[in-house]
């Protein structure tokens, strides 16, 4: 083994070259692909048998649009949808809220009423398409328009597959679209894994995401670490709500960013699986094998898109794609090279699902399990990342767990330090970016990025219109009543939340509801 040859930025150490004395004596060891803790993925034939779900993240202007670019995607190859909503929709604001003025449709699709969920979905056959919607502190609601809309198309709760983010804990770390307190936003979370456990058991209620995190500036180790640490909570509480474990675990999921940095990338994504696979046996010894398998979807990071040269972001999607790849992912999205500039067109955003299958059907990365396993590189930086999430594991421990932490500002505190010293690498020339800082060239066009219809806002407020004068306003009234009464005691809200949704109450009036009784969050400045 040569000696120390440096650092990847903000990451793992480094050697020049890396032996079978650099791995760690602790580490647990190649182990088989299918088999505990799961280091080489938690299948045995991995994607030679079945591919990885390509999921193109698409969400844009009004549901029209959106479902139009769905179909499309869909029928050049895509396997599942995923649902990016407005900044609107996000918080828990109908259309024509004054607080909605200006983002309507801008970064997502905008959802206020359940006619816009049956115009999103149209003609998608959702016992055989999978969904996963980017929605958070209004994710009962979301999930409660899907399941009625699924019961319309004589689809039932039992049958459609998918996921809702529903991960609070990383908006008040990194992302910032909350709209309850820590206590109220969790015992929504528990709602909905107690609901579906019994009557939508295909269904993925929570996706814990690191891939904020990541964006937010934080380090590989950091992203994994905090990750982890919000997925315990949210067990700590559904087991503390009287939950089986083996109930609800099997459906938690994951969400991760992936970078640049190829080979730490990798050894994240086999570092999670073990790290899963062990904290789940020694804290709370389920008896289901998939309770302890962590399974996650890829997003590849949007931060590293650059304005400058975008069609240099091609490079860098493959890079991160084949990265997650190899690494074992159960989900892709890869981002489209314009998404700096705006929106993504539907000619890169076919240029961006192209990549996926491109290495799925012409790398070879596919045709085997783990194709990186065995490398003393990856196992070493697997080991070193293990040891450096254990690490920050226990200092939030220390603090109390994770949701004590992050009302302290912990995770925010340290995720800004991270950030300064990836900005101030790039001030000093420490760390390149093609087109950025080094390999930089005059530039005088730019490709054409998606517009957004100026008029949205105002059909919006149309189709809000008209749906209030439609309703019958004794069920919605009642509804919405025995919302009140059921978020001031104990209940399970899911099925209060599915008899809004029939009654035709809109995303605002429900998250209304819940705000009279729960609040609004303010969070300390993490300074």
């Amino acid at each position: 083994m040569d000696e120390p040859h440096g650092h990847t930025l903000g990451g793992l150490p480094l050697e020049l070259f890396s032996t079978e004395q650099s791995i760690p004596e602790h580490h647990h060891g190649l182990g088989e692909p299918g088999v505990a803790p799961y280091a080489r993925g938690i299948h045995r034939t991995m994607y030679t048998q079945r591919r990885w779900t390509m999921r193109q993240y698409a969400g844009f202007s009004s549901a029209s649009a959106t479902n139009e670019r769905f179909r499309l995607l869909l029928d050049r190859g895509q396997k599942g949808l995923s649902v990016a909503f407005d900044l609107p929709t996000q918080l828990g604001l109908d259309a024509d809220d004054p607080l909605s003025m200006g983002e309507v449709g801008r970064v997502g699709v905008s959802i206020s009423t359940l006619d816009d969920m049956r115009e999103l979905l149209e003609g998608i056959p959702l016992d055989r398409v999978s969904t996963s919607m980017t929605i958070n502190a209004p994710a009962i609601v979301l999930l409660a328009m899907y399941i009625v809309v699924a019961e319309e198309q004589g689809v039932s709760s039992e049958a459609i597959s998918g996921t809702i983010q529903n991960d609070i804990l990383k908006e008040y770390i990194a992302r910032g679209t909350y709209i309850f307190p820590p206590g109220p936003s969790m015992r929504l979370i528990c709602d909905i894994f107690e609901h579906c456990a019994a009557h939508v058991p295909r269904w993925n209620t929570i996706s814990i995401s690191g891939y904020h995190i990541r964006e937010a500036g934080s380090t590989a180790a950091q992203e994994l670490s905090f990750t982890l640490a919000n997925a315990l909570q949210y067990v700590d509480d559904a087991i503390a709500r009287g939950l089986d474990v083996d109930a609800f675990a099997p459906r938690l999921s994951f969400f991760f960013n992936c970078h640049n940095d190829f080979f730490e990338e990798v050894a994240k994504f086999r570092a999670a699986r073990v790290l899963w696979h062990d904290l789940m046996t020694e804290r709370y010894a389920p008896t289901n094998p998939k309770s302890s398998m962590l399974r996650f979807h890829t997003q590849v990071a949007g931060v590293s898109l650059t304005a400058q040269q975008p069609l240099n972001n091609i490079a860098r999607v493959t890079i991160q794609a084949l990265a997650a790849v190899c690494g074992g992912t159960q989900s892709l999205h890869t981002n489209s090279y314009d998404e700096a500039l705006g929106l993504p067109t539907e000619s890169s955003a076919t240029v961006a699902l192209r990549t996926q299958q491109i290495i799925a059907e012409e790398s070879g990365a596919a045709d085997v399990v783990d194709p990186l396993g065995g490398s003393y590189h990856v196992e070493r930086l697997t080991a070193l990342m293990i040891d450096e999430v254990r690490g920050e594991l226990g200092r939030i421990a220390e603090k109390g767990g994770a949701l004590k932490a992050v009302e302290a500002g912990y995770q925010q505190r340290e995720i800004h330090k991270a950030a300064f010293a990836h900005q101030r690498s790039l001030e000093i020339g420490e760390r390149h970016i093609v087109g950025v800082n080094v390999h930089t060239m005059d530039e005088t066009t730019s490709p054409p990025v998606q517009t957004i219809d100026a008029d949205l806002a105002r059909a919006q407020e149309a189709r809000l219109k008209d749906v209030r004068a439609r309703r019958d306003p004794g069920r919605l009234e009642a509804a919405l009543q025995a919302l009140d009464a059921g978020a001031k005691s104990s209940t399970n809200l899911m099925p209060l939340v599915l008899e809004a949704v029939r009654s035709e109450a809109t995303v605002g009036e429900i998250c209304g509801v819940l705000r009279g009784v729960f609040g609004e969050y303010t969070p300390p400045s993490g300074f």
